[in-house]
């Protein structure tokens, strides 16, 4: 019984797991412009580009800002625009607005829809007090392989499952090894005549 309950959460495992394939980006966000001085701007660019089917942006971009001699202080009036293009299609330009992060203008996000997987331009303008700058980059876009939470317990349980059954076994064979046997037999003697002679 326990051979097949593994069996049978192996079998669910490899089929969650395919579908997981179709819902592919994996892994932290990664830099696509690292410390480029642009105008009086040190510029730096993160990304995580996750493709989606659901018309949520899921290609998220960190701009990290610094003065370009980093003496100074990013001033608070600070704009950051993301825009991004497919390069391997014809499609619209998209454009976002990014939001200091925790109120620091040095630190701004932006996030927009990536609805194909592929490969998209990215464009970041900075503009305020200090100036304007732009850097431009390019990135990959695919679709996400972590599986929601949900899905990620619906994986997890079969094992879960089988691992139960698996300990309920042995606690009952350690059970059954600590309880006492039945008592030897042993032969009974045969009865010894009177006078303690054998007669022939």
């Amino acid at each position: 019984m326990i051979r097949r309950v593994l069996a049978a959460a192996l079998a669910i495992a490899c089929v969650g797991t395919a579908g997981a394939g179709l819902a592919a980006h994996d892994g932290p966000p990664f830099p696509i412009v690292s410390r480029l001085v642009q105008g009086a701007y040190e510029i730096s660019v993160w990304t995580d580009p996750d493709t989606t089917d659901t018309q949520d942006p899921g290609g998220q971009f960190w701009v990290i800002l610094h003065t370009g001699d980093r003496a100074g202080t990013v001033p608070a009036d600070t704009r950051v625009q993301v825009a991004i293009w497919p390069l391997d299609r014809d499609g619209a330009r998209r454009t976002a607005r990014a939001a200091p992060v925790d109120g620091n203008p040095a630190r701004q996000f932006a996030a927009l829809l990536m609805d194909h997987e592929g490969r998209f331009g990215v464009e970041v303008e900075v503009s305020g007090t200090l100036g304007r700058a732009a850097v431009t980059s390019q990135v990959e876009a695919t679709y996400d392989l972590r599986p929601p939470p949900a899905m990620l317990v619906l994986y997890l349980m079969p094992f879960v499952v089988a691992g139960g059954l698996w300990l309920k076994l042995i606690v009952r064979r350690r059970r059954a090894a600590r309880r006492p046997g039945p008592a030897p037999v042993t032969a009974a003697k045969p009865p010894t005549p009177r006078g303690g002679r054998l007669r022939r």
